[in-house]
Order: C-alpha cells, then sequence, then structure tokens
C-alpha cells in the first residue's frame, strides 16, 4: 500500500495520524513524504518499528531522523530521493491526471537512473512519473465536517497536493466547525478530495 504523508518538518505534519497506522498493524508500507519524520514522531516511530519498506521523500537525513539511517544500515529499507521541486509537481500531476513531468532538474546525476529523457525544442528533459497513493494522510488547521480545508502558516504545504493524489486523504485537524461555516473563498483544499475529518486539539486561534 502507498500512504501520502504531508508536512515540512514539523509542519502540517499529520503527527497523530501517522502514528496512529502503528495500530492497524500495517507493513511494508510504501510512503511518500517531504522527509522522515523526526525523533520518534510521525512518520519516524513508523520506521522505527519496522512498517515502512520503501520512503520516496526529498531530505531523508535530519539530525533528528536517527530512525531511517538506523534502518538504513540494517538493510530494511528502499530509499529514493527525488528532488522537493520535482516530488510536488509529480503528485500534481497524478492529482490533475497527467502522464507526467519533463523537468531538467536530475539530468546527468545519480537521481536519473533508469528514468526515460524526452527531446524537446532541443532540451533534454527528464521524465518523472505521477506520484499516487492509496491514502493520503494529512493536516489542515481548520475544517468543517464535509472536509472543506483551511492551512495555516506552513500548513500549505505538500498537503493541497496530497489530497487530489490519493483514493482516501484523511486530514488531521486542530479546529472542526459545522458546515457552512468556513466561507467558500477561504477554503483551501475543497471537501471533493476528503474522505475522512479526524479532530485532534492543538489549541491556538480559531
Amino acid at each position: 500500500m502507498v500512504v501520502m504523508v504531508g508536512g515540512f518538518d514539523d509542519g502540517g505534519s499529520p503527527r497523530e495520524l501517522a502514528e496512529a497506522v502503528l495500530g492497524t498493524g500495517a507493513r511494508r508500507l510504501t510512503v511518500i513524504s517531504n522527509g522522515a519524520g523526526m525523533a520518534d514522531h510521525g512518520l519516524a516511530a513508523l520506521i522505527r518499528r519496522g512498517r515502512v519498506g520503501k520512503l520516496i521523500c526529498s531530505f531523508p537525513t535530519t539530525p533528528q531522523n536517527d530512525a531511517l539511517r538506523e534502518a538504513l544500515d540494517r538493510g530494511e529499507l528502499e530509499l529514493e530521493v527525488c528532488p522537493q521541486g520535482s516530488i510536488a509537481e509529480r503528485m500534481r500531476a497524478a492529482g490533475a491526471g497527467l502522464g507526467g513531468v519533463l523537468t531538467p532538474t536530475g539530468l546527468d546525476t545519480e537521481l536519473a537512473a533508469g528514468k526515460p529523457t524526452y527531446e524537446l525544442d532541443g532540451h533534454t528533459y527528464l521524465v518523472e512519473r505521477p506520484l499516487r497513493a492509496d491514502f493520503a494522510l494529512i493536516r489542515a488547521w481548520r475544517a468543517d465536517r464535509l472536509g472543506n480545508l483551511v492551512y495555516r502558516h506552513a500548513q500549505r504545504n505538500f498537503n493541497p497536493l496530497m489530497a487530489m493524489a490519493a483514493d482516501c486523504t484523511v486530514v488531521q485537524t486542530d479546529h472542526i466547525v459545522e458546515a457552512g461555516e468556513i466561507e467558500a473563498m477561504a477554503i483551501h483544499t475543497p471537501g471533493i478530495f476528503v474522505k475522512r475529518v479526524v479532530h485532534v486539539e492543538r489549541g491556538g486561534a480559531k
């Protein structure tokens, strides 16, 4: 199963949702995320407990993610590194129903190994295929009961793209309101892309 986990470090990260996956017993997951989690929280908790078989991400190593390094040293996890702009566009392509992305980023590097290239107008591009998922776990600041979402500050990173690129999007929201309480023009992700809403109180302004 392929699972997208939103967030940029802790900004917009659905920690509680990711950790809830531990209770399902799911293993050998392919996870798509910007990073590999922090300390022993969220995605890092899944990696440390051997639930992730493959990770596709942009920033695999930080001073706070020993879980990934240890899993790689033990040969328990496959890692695919993808530049941040490319991983975002690959998710966007999936959500828009496109066949892929043409980009010069990564050409003539190890990141291009095994990937096709395309010549267009005298330029060579790397063909990056769309990234889709069975589930997207994301976080919003505010949601109504129909799944319409509003993000705050850095929460609006990969979360909107992941919501569109997954078959089932589950959102963890700091605040929940009744349908109609969020003005239409203030909605960042429409509820049509969201299947489940989970209220996790984090405090702060509404």
